[in-house]
């Protein structure tokens, strides 16, 4: 038996071939994975002796080699494909290990283009791939993550037709999964990511119990990382339905930086948020908004849950809390509630992934976009249209309330007051009936939205809203403006003496 090793990521490969080793197989190598194993006291075969022919151009060519491809390709129970590899002096190999070359390492630290492209693998994907293809006789090893699992099975008889199988099908997601990332980064780097194909690749993190509804089926797919490094499943087990309301939560409770901010989410929409000096205190506001949808709900907490906030949250029933982390006496305060799902990001605040693109699907594919960035300076750069100038509380109460509307589904009204929000209307087919079915809501929680500051992701293209608004106690507003009808909404406002701003950047959510 012969295994041919030739990998990147060195990670465990002495200790892999050691064993293989004892296991009776004969080792060949390349390059700096023969150099290693040398060095560690491995019998070890250079690959140039198989092919017979030295490695040559800077490298380029090391494996790409008939008595290479055909010991690997050749079927071991067709006396046709054997007597022919007889004839032709070609040795089978048993066992192929490879991990290919660091191209997503190597984009990551430098623009060089002539270093990027040494660093796309040609042989080690092509080995893959043809151990892959014959994997009834080869068994192909493509993550130092399987090498225990290897070992074992050839050691204890389980190495099944069924085992191979699916080292197969990790072999095929590898060698995907890594021309898919080259072929984003040149479409990235010479067609401003759009190029004639887009490839859309993640690494299943955990199965979900099911999809939006028991019939169907659902998991939870990652990009670099992301959720391996800060999602920690810490009680019960996340739901399709929860990661989508934890994503909305977190999204609007990350965007004010390190400050105190709490969201309140329900079937993805935020029904409370507040920014105050606790976040005990932020909890409290934000709960305030709309306690009946709150029922339920999935809470972001920007920072880390105390015994006190964990007793304050279990008055009412939660589905989940997705936390910077918790204390352990919180933790403990949760245990009584069996319902209640607890995710922690093991960090003092929310960390975030910031991904470069969005997606949607949509009946037979996807529409593709850069994802929105709502930017600090929005607010603090917006143009004051109206007489009036806000206040240093009203600025803020209009930045809590700008963030949210965009960061919540279109046609959405945000009102904020004392840097918490009172009152929201989203998802309404007429921004006048946003604006008004929050006051509604306002006004059956028995809150008190005179003061505030509103805010709307798109222009209002009608002097309605402002009139309603006033009728309301609003006092500031902003919104992106490019309305035909604008001066008729900054004349509305100087009639009701409110502040308007417009920060010429629309942020549509649907």
């Amino acid at each position: 038996m012969r295994a041919l090793l030739s990998v990147s990521d060195k990670s465990g490969i002495v200790e892999f071939a050691s064993s293989l080793e004892k296991l009776g197989y004969e080792i060949i190598s390349t390059g700096g994975t023969y150099k290693r194993l040398s060095k560690n006291g491995i019998k070890v075969i250079e690959i140039d002796e198989i092919t017979k022919f030295p490695e040559c151009f800077e490298g380029r060519v090391k494996t790409l080699n008939p008595f290479v491809h055909g010991g690997i390709l050749y079927k071991r129970d067709n006396e046709a494909h054997v007597a022919q590899a007889k004839e032709l002096g070609v040795e089978g190999i048993d066992l192929v290990c490879v991990n290919l070359y660091p191209f997503k390492e190597t984009i990551e630290k430098t623009e060089d283009f002539d270093e990027i492209i040494e660093n796309i693998d040609i042989g080690g994907p092509t080995m893959v791939r043809s151990s892959a293809k014959n994997f009834k006789d080869v068994i192909i090893v493509t993550s130092s993550s399987d090498y225990d699992n290897v070992i074992n099975a050839i050691r204890d008889d389980k190495n099944s037709l069924e085992f191979r199988r699916d080292l197969m099908i990790k072999a095929f997601e590898h060698t995907a999964s890594y021309d898919a990332m080259i072929a984003n980064y040149m479409n990235g780097r010479f067609n401003d990511g759009f190029g004639e194909y887009q490839f859309i690749t993640g690494k299943k993190s955990f199965q979900t119990r099911y999809g939006e509804n028991p019939h169907q089926k659902g998991a939870l797919y990652e990009f670099d990382n992301h959720f391996s490094k800060n999602f920690q499943q810490i009680k019960g087990e996340a739901s399709f339905n929860n990661l989508n309301d934890v994503n909305g939560a977190l999204k609007i409770a990350s965007s004010f930086g390190d400050e105190n901010a709490v969201c309140i989410v329900k079937h993805g929409n935020p029904c409370g948020f507040a920014i105050k000096d606790t976040l005990m205190e932020s909890y409290t506001e934000a709960l305030k908004c709309d306690p009946i949808s709150a029922f339920g709900g999935v809470v972001a907490v920007n920072g880390v849950v105390t015994k006190e906030m964990a007793l304050k949250m279990n008055e009412i029933f939660l589905e989940v809390i997705m936390a910077g982390d918790f204390e352990l006496e919180a933790l403990e305060i949760f245990e009584k509630k069996k319902r209640l799902k607890l995710f922690s990001q093991g960090s003092p605040k929310i960390i975030m992934s910031k991904d470069s693109h969005d997606f949607k699907h949509i009946d037979g594919g996807f529409v593709y976009q850069n994802s929105d960035c709502i930017c600090d300076n929005e607010v603090k750069n917006a143009h004051q249209k109206s007489e009036l100038k806000a206040s240093n509380q009203e600025m803020k109460d209009l930045e809590i309330a700008w963030k949210v509307a965009g960061l919540t589904k279109s046609n959405c009204v945000v009102y904020v007051k004392d840097s918490a929000m009172v009152a929201v209307g989203m998802g309404m087919t007429s921004r006048i009936d946003a604006s008004e079915c929050a006051l509604k809501k306002a006004k059956d929680m028995g809150l008190d939205v005179s003061g505030c500051a509103m805010a709307s992701e798109a222009f209002f293209p009608f002097r309605d809203s402002i009139d309603a608004a006033a009728k309301a106690g609003v006092k500031a507003i902003i919104e992106p403006g490019g309305s035909i009808r604008d001066d008729e909404v900054i004349e509305a406002s100087n009639e009701h003496n409110m502040a308007l701003y417009f920060t010429t950047v629309r942020h549509f959510l649907h």
